[in-house]
């Protein structure tokens, strides 16, 4: 039974990846900004309220957990937030930086203080949600973009750094997953081109080879299989579960 905290774990894919680990007999914690979605979470689920950009918040959380758990086998970092959509010249430097600074600033804290209690251990695994956009880039997204391109390589750091210690980081790449936050994106997303949420739709499922979008399940099935035995040996990888995107730029850019 394996010991997990998940970031921006009440709703979601958080929420999935908490549900699938709760399932597979994993004991659960579960750190989001937002109360209400918290108090709907399961009951027997460890639960905290914190903006994961917040240090002193993030290194009293770590040691609550020392003293409630006294171990840590799996950090999934799942915390971001989508950022305007806007052409770059159009971006204002206050939403840039409060993208990157929750995307990426919010992992690097998490995983400043699980190494701690990892390394006592000589055993963990840090798991980050990225994106499709940190592989290709995506218009109209630029801070986005660049905070998940940015996750990637600080995975690489850290697997680099903790092999040593017996302690694992990979990075998952979800592509457009089905629910409320994509479906604010590309309703932003027509509103800024001047078209429908369905033509952004089709724009977006035909960049795929099985021309589709992904569940929450999907993505927390890979988490699940990667903090696992079977993935003992897997570590600075970047795996997309995104029924392959065929084309870095899918029809997205003009209409």
């Amino acid at each position: 039974m394996k010991k997990v905290i998940i970031t921006a774990g009440a709703s979601g894919l958080g929420k999935a990846m908490a549900t699938a680990f709760d399932a597979a007999g994993d004991t659960v914690w579960v750190v989001d900004i937002d109360q209400a979605a918290l108090d709907n979470c399961p009951s027997h689920w460890l639960k905290t309220k914190l903006d994961v950009t917040d240090e002193k918040a993030v290194s009293t959380l770590f040691d609550e957990l020392e003293q409630t758990w006294g171990a840590l086998d799996v950090l999934c970092s799942n915390a971001g937030i989508a950022g305007p959509t806007a052409k770059l010249e159009e971006i204002p430097l206050d939403e840039w930086q409060r993208c990157v600074s929750v995307n990426l600033e919010g992992a690097f804290l998490f995983s400043k203080y699980a190494t701690p209690l990892m390394k006592a251990q000589s055993s963990g695994c840090m798991l980050f949600t990225s994106s499709t956009a940190g592989l290709y880039g995506f218009p109209n997204r630029a801070p986005y973009a660049a905070a998940k391109w940015g996750i990637i390589g600080f995975m690489k750091t850290v697997a680099m750094e903790l092999g040593s210690y017996n302690i694992r980081a990979n990075t998952i790449c979800p592509g457009c997953v089905e629910g409320e936050r994509i479906e604010g994106v590309m309703e932003r997303e027509a509103a800024l081109k001047g078209t429908t949420r369905d033509a952004i739709f089709e724009a977006y499922a035909a960049g795929t080879s099985m021309r589709c979008f992904v569940s929450a399940e999907d993505v927390a099935n890979m988490a699940v299989f990667l903090a696992s035995e079977a993935a003992r040996r897997v570590s600075g990888q970047v795996i997309a579960v995104d029924g392959h995107t065929e084309n870095p730029d899918p029809k997205v850019g003009d209409y």
